[in-house]
């Protein structure tokens, strides 16, 4: 993670209405690194940023990641020593590792900005140099990429199990795929875009008892290519993919809310609590009930 001067000065803080940070400690990154399902890609910082009038960002030293800046609504500036760029409303850009730059937004039409720092071993699959200023494409293409970093704050807002870790990273390596698939052909655009309705479609199902066949008839393509996305993207079946999802949710209502099990293993489709139960301990090594006392521990020492 790299911090700036705007960030340690305090002279330039955002309280930005509606605004989102998440800073990911060193111990969650390392968690990444270490795990061979997340470590091809992975995110160590994200935030949102709307309309982010006086947004200014200074590092004459560069960053240890990789930063992706998507523009929404507005206008804003990038530097990168002699070369400065603007980007607009629908675009895109990557500022590569180690590179001094300034960002900053315009005074008149300030930027709305999805942002996203990332690594990972695999990150030169994509085209992130930053020698290209990319088009997000039409309004649905652009909901699509919306849509990801919505699944990715609420991943990592939840808890630091590693299946949340495995689908943050997935679904970092999802926004990279949709931002910057129309770069390796019409094969890969079209597997990532049917991979990310796939995962939305179950994002929004968490509830129900999804099939198979469910999913196919969604997505318009055969069971065969299926797994090959999901194998591709997450190293697992669909179904398998769906039900950990399904235990991150859980995860995330044993940790955030008080809602009790059988409340939860309902909200999740589950019609038994103690299947769900059965579960939810071969998946995290523990019952819900001991998951919610050990996440209520005080960290300090652990």
């Amino acid at each position: 993670m790299c911090y700036d001067s705007a960030m340690l000065d305090g002279s330039r803080g955002e309280g930005f209405p509606g605004e989102k940070l998440i800073v990911l400690p060193s111990f969650v990154v390392a968690s990444f690194m270490s795990d061979p399902l997340s470590s091809r890609v992975y995110p160590t910082d994200v935030g949102y940023f709307p309309r982010a009038s006086h947004h200014y960002r200074n590092r004459a030293d560069g960053c240890k990641e990789h930063i992706l800046l998507c523009c929404f609504e507005g206008t804003g500036v990038i530097q990168m020593g002699r070369r400065q760029l603007a980007l607009t409303a629908g675009q895109a850009f990557c500022i590569p590792p180690l590179t001094p730059h300034r960002y900053w937004a315009d005074g008149r039409e300030p930027w709305s900005l999805l942002w996203l720092h990332f690594a990972g071993s695999d990150v030169t699959r994509y085209p992130v140099d930053g020698t290209e200023v990319v088009n997000l494409g039409p309004p649905k293409d652009q909901e699509e990429v919306k849509a990801l970093f919505s699944m990715l704050f609420g991943t990592l807002e939840g808890a630091h199990t590693r299946g949340n870790l495995v689908h943050a990273a997935t679904l970092t390596e999802a926004i990279l795929s949709a931002i910057f698939s129309k770069e390796k052909g019409n094969g890969w655009e079209a597997g990532n875009s049917v991979f990310t309705k796939a995962i939305r479609y179950m994002h929004n199902r968490l509830a129900e008892t999804l099939t198979l066949s469910d999913l196919v008839s969604y997505t318009m393509v055969s069971k065969s290519y299926l797994h090959t996305l999901f194998h591709r993207y997450t190293s697992c079946s669909p179904m398998a993919y769906f039900y950990e999802l399904k235990i991150q949710e859980a995860c995330r209502l044993l940790e955030m809310t008080d809602l009790q099990v059988q409340e939860i293993a309902t909200m999740l489709g589950y019609s038994e609590v103690g299947y769900f139960s059965r579960r939810f301990k071969q998946r995290v090594k523990m019952s819900p009930r001991a998951y919610r006392s050990a996440s209520k521990l005080p960290s300090d020492g652990q």
